[in-house]
């Protein structure tokens, strides 16, 4: 078989698509073009000019958002690894496509490379975990790994800044473009040190820690029974904050559906939905009637028209998407 003629690695720059791509290229460190970009940047595959013999891993990328360019990728001949979490209706199948996803809600892209490479980086994985707030998950398989309560503790702190650091409009918004914090993270062999290497890290620690307080002081702009909404004002530290405060807002009541709003100058809101901890379903179901993703935890919606307002908190109060049958997560390969 003839070697590739070049490899493209595509992921989301959030924690876990950082960390899914950071397992795969230490243990194989060929030369690869990085394609990456922040949280909402989801139709990365539309960047990549693969042809035939060509290598592309895709990680953390709903493939429902990505399909017509993974089939023009197959078409063209390039060959396609594919790692992710996130609902998708229809799997293509192609003798160059190998597809590993898992939508159940105690999985992430970090989790299904850490599966395949037989947890040969797993710390890495575990900060994927800890930043797509799989607490819960990623402190037993931490516990597992033999990990005291202040490296978990450590891990999960790396993950929520790598996290935060993908979050906001353009990079103008964040401390550090995620191509550049990639590369900082692949020199490193183990995480557990990172935070005490890397300034940029702390950095992006105290810049959450601050946003995070200033949303918070706003308290929520309605409350029911079944869930809470925040409603932001736009700016950066709102485009910033905006994922992490819902993540942070189902911690403390996981009992509970949240979801945090923000307006925007261009008009429509852009809406971040956390179905409660302890039910974790029917977050991709709700924000798919307003043309939004996710998957069944955790979903947004990138463009709420505010005519459409109304009907969303209608909808998100009722609460029936929460309640709802939940199907069984697609996994193994295509």
């Amino acid at each position: 078989m003839s070697p590739p003629r070049r490899r493209f690695d595509v992921c989301n720059g959030d924690a876990d698509g950082l960390c899914a791509v950071v397992q795969w290229r230490q243990l194989d460190p060929a030369p690869a073009e990085l394609v990456t970009g922040l949280k909402r940047d989801i139709e990365l595959l539309r960047r990549v000019r693969a042809q035939a013999r060509d290598e592309v891993l895709v990680c953390d990328l709903s493939m429902q958002r990505n399909l017509p360019d993974l089939l023009r990728l197959l078409d063209q001949g390039a060959s396609v690894r594919y790692f992710d979490h996130h609902a998708v209706e229809h799997v293509p199948r192609h003798p160059r496509l190998q597809a590993w996803l898992d939508d159940s809600p105690r999985m992430c892209s970090s989790l299904l490379v850490d599966r395949y490479l037989g947890g040969r980086r797993r710390a890495w994985a575990l900060v994927g975990a800890y930043g797509d707030n799989l607490v819960e998950v990623a402190d037993a398989l931490a516990r597992d790994l033999g990990l005291e309560a202040e490296q978990r503790a450590t891990l999960l702190r790396l993950g929520q800044a790598v996290n935060y650091n993908a979050y906001g409009d353009d990079e103008r918004d964040v401390l550090i473009p995620p191509a550049n914090l990639y590369g900082l993270l692949l020199r490193h062999a183990d995480p557990l040190r990172l935070l005490e290497q890397e300034p940029i890290l702390r950095d992006i620690e105290a810049l959450r820690e601050a946003d995070l307080e200033q949303a918070l002081r706003l308290g929520p702009w309605r409350e029911h029974a079944r869930g809470r909404i925040w409603r932001l004002p736009d700016a950066a530290w709102s485009r910033r904050v905006g994922g992490s405060l819902a993540n942070v807002l189902a911690g403390l009541r996981p009992e509970l559906a949240h979801a945090v709003l923000r307006d925007t100058a261009a008009g429509p809101l852009v809406a971040s939905v956390r179905a409660p901890l302890r039910l974790p379903r029917g977050a991709h179901e709700l924000c798919r009637r307003f043309g939004g993703a996710g998957r069944a935890a955790a979903a947004g919606i990138d463009d709420l028209a505010p005519g459409e307002l109304g009907r969303f908190v209608e909808a998100f109060e009722a609460g029936d998407w929460v309640r709802g049958p939940v199907g069984p997560g697609q996994a193994g390969a295509c």
